[in-house]
């Protein structure tokens, strides 16, 4: 039977996150340290650990048939694969910074100015769009040090937090695109191995879908029930269970987490009471 070769970054807070979407998905993965494969005793996938600047060319030329890693990677790289699932998580921005005292007068900043980066294509592209000239400095890792060495004006980088800029004595000016963890593909998977990661789809998409909803449990005057279930429709409608208090029903529904805390004061205002908000672990719709 085939197997599913998927490639992540090797370590790193996105390696972390990429084991535990599949846990989630009730995959298991066995691997002790340093390994660069791993397998699965009850899913069909096997997981190689590679960089994650490598792994669009791997997936691209077949040595993996789907990857997890960061968008601007897939940017960046530019290969023939194609991106099938926004992951939502490994979240970040990258941006253009300059030394914190300089005195910031929009992108014509940058103009004839040097730039250090890991990402030239990106960077390119966007000096490109705005009609700027700029010397672009690649580099690979601590791209943040560069003004302060002298090797550049000004960096165009990943940024999370932007705590590592202000380290650095940074400041960031420019955002120029945002990026989050992706699931891509080789683009002539055959047809068992497009089965496989069907069913991987499947369980992502049933992780994702509990993470954004949450299941509410509430009891309520009976003669409420209309008006909050018109507030609390469900995949398709609440359950509504008579409690043993006359007069009272419980009532059983899910909802978005981003709606809830805009719902909560409505519902109580209905007469709603002991709002019981519980984590779904998995959501089949």
């Amino acid at each position: 039977m085939s197997k599913l070769k998927m490639a992540v970054q090797k370590n790193g807070r996105l390696s972390e996150k990429s084991l535990l979407l599949l846990k989630e998905c009730g995959i298991k993965v066995t691997n002790g340290e340093r390994t660069l494969k791993a397998t699965s005793p009850n899913f069909p996938i096997e997981i190689l650990f590679l960089r994650d600047d490598d792994i669009p060319q791997y997936v691209e030329q077949g040595v993996a048939d789907v990857g997890i890693l960061g968008e601007n990677e897939v940017w960046e790289r530019n290969k023939d694969v194609k991106i099938i699932n926004n992951l939502g998580f490994a979240n970040c921005r990258l941006s253009l910074a300059i030394p914190k005292d300089a005195q910031y007068t929009g992108i014509s900043y940058f103009s004839r100015k040097k730039i250090a980066t890991s990402y030239p294509v990106i960077l390119q592209q966007f000096l490109n769009k705005n009609n700027l000239t700029a010397e672009i400095e690649t580099i690979s890792g601590s791209v943040e040090i560069s003004p302060g060495i002298g090797l550049a004006d000004a960096i165009f980088d990943i940024v999370s937090t932007g705590s590592t800029l202000q380290i650095n004595g940074l400041k960031e000016v420019e955002v120029v695109t945002t990026s989050q963890a992706v699931l891509i593909a080789n683009t002539n998977l055959d047809n068992e191995k497009q089965a496989i990661l069907d069913k991987l789809l499947f369980r992502i998409q049933s992780v994702k879908n509990a993470a954004e909803n949450k299941y509410i449990l509430l009891n309520a005057p009976t003669t409420a029930v209309e008006k909050i279930t018109r507030v609390l429709p469900g995949m398709k409608s609440p359950t509504v269970l008579p409690l043993k208090e006359p007069g009272w029903s419980s009532i059983h529904s899910v909802i978005r987490e981003d709606d809830f805390w805009d719902k909560i004061d409505h519902l109580k205002t209905l007469g709603a009471e002991g709002i019981l908000i519980v984590n779904v672990e998995k959501m089949i719709l």
